[in-house]
């Protein structure tokens, strides 16, 4: 594996890393935010809603994603 390789290679992994990190420190944010939003009482309700939300919110992230994908990915004419 040459220099280069191993530099892309070692990057993508520390940036995995670090939105792992993110992720789960919103994750505690959100959930807290649902919780207070809905009161204790209610845990599991506002878990399924919290999942749901964030559902939502990734499926859309993914298809807009997935659209800049397919442009950059056709030839400029």
């Amino acid at each position: 594996m040459n220099r280069t390789a191993y530099l892309q290679t070692m990057i993508s992994l520390a940036s995995a890393a670090f939105g792992v990190v993110a992720a789960l420190a919103w994750n505690s944010a959100i959930t807290a935010l649902v919780r207070q939003i809905f009161g204790t009482g209610a845990q599991i309700v506002s878990l399924f809603v919290y999942a749901v939300i964030i559902t939502i919110i990734a499926v859309i992230v993914m298809v807009n994603l997935g659209r800049v994908a397919a442009r950059n990915a056709q030839p400029n004419t």
